[in-house]
């Protein structure tokens, strides 16, 4: 076994330069504390099992109708320097809370509207998963594969988000609600009555980055919760590949 272990060792180096899934299909990859050996590909199916898995539970709860809303840990407000706007819109405003409120929901509709976006980007960020990927993942941190995927596609999902988003709040009147609240915001900040009241300047009405940001934190925080369910509890490891990978790293944990 010994033996076995330090060829494994000189070999690796050129086992990952090789394209050809079958050749690293064949690599054993021994656990900690002696324990039984799984093959690279036990691993990397297990680990892409327990992805696709928490990728699929988690977009597929954002996209329905209040994924966003009705959840208080995700939901998206108004953005950090709008909160003035909120504040004096209410006091000086006509009818100024139920412009904050139709702002605030048609945001999160757009964000479940735009959710769909996230799934292909991750699907491909789990293809190309390498064997040094997997390894690291399994034995990382508790959100290693969210961390993962984060690295991999947060740039190309907040490229294809953006347009999408976009389209979503013109396309569920989000853009129209947010126009609705800060342009008599504006007009009221630029009046004569709008200067004497202190705090009370124009903002910005493009709420396109803004939302783009959130509705992606939305989704990393989901995947981080099904990653954690996962790992955690064996009765969320649908596949017998998740249960074999997963049970192992329990075992050597608790030794």
């Amino acid at each position: 076994m010994k033996t076995r272990i330090y060829l494994l060792y000189l070999l690796l180096p050129g086992f990952l330069l090789l394209s050809s899934c079958d050749a690293l299909n064949s690599l054993p990859i021994s656990f900690p504390n002696g324990a039984a050996p799984l093959t690279d590909a036990q691993i990397g199916g297990g680990l892409k099992d327990a992805l696709r898995q928490g990728i699929s539970n988690g977009v597929k709860e954002l996209i329905q109708t209040d994924g966003y809303f009705r959840n208080e840990a995700i939901k998206l407000l108004l953005p950090p320097e709008a909160e003035k706007v909120q504040n004096i819109i209410t006091k000086y405003v006509p009818g100024g809370q139920k412009l904050v409120d139709d702002a605030i929901l048609k945001m999160n509709r757009a964000a479940e509207d735009a959710a769909n976006e996230a799934a292909p980007i991750f699907v491909d960020a789990i293809t190309s998963m390498s064997f040094a990927d997997a390894k690291g993942i399994l034995f990382g941190e508790e959100n290693a594969a969210t961390t993962y995927l984060k690295d991999k596609t947060y740039q190309n999902l907040s490229n294809a988000y953006a347009p999408r988003i976009n389209n979503s709040l013109e396309k569920v009147g989000a853009s129209q609600a947010w126009n609705a609240l800060v342009t008599p915001y504006n007009k009221f900040a630029n009046s004569a009555a709008g200067r004497l009241v202190k705090d009370a300047q124009p903002v910005n009405d493009d709420l396109g980055a803004y939302v783009t940001q959130k509705a992606l934190e939305g989704v990393f925080f989901k995947v981080r919760g099904e990653e954690k369910k996962v790992r955690g509890n064996v009765s969320a490891r649908s596949t017998k590949l998740m249960q074999d990978v997963f049970g192992m790293l329990d075992k050597e944990k608790n030794k």
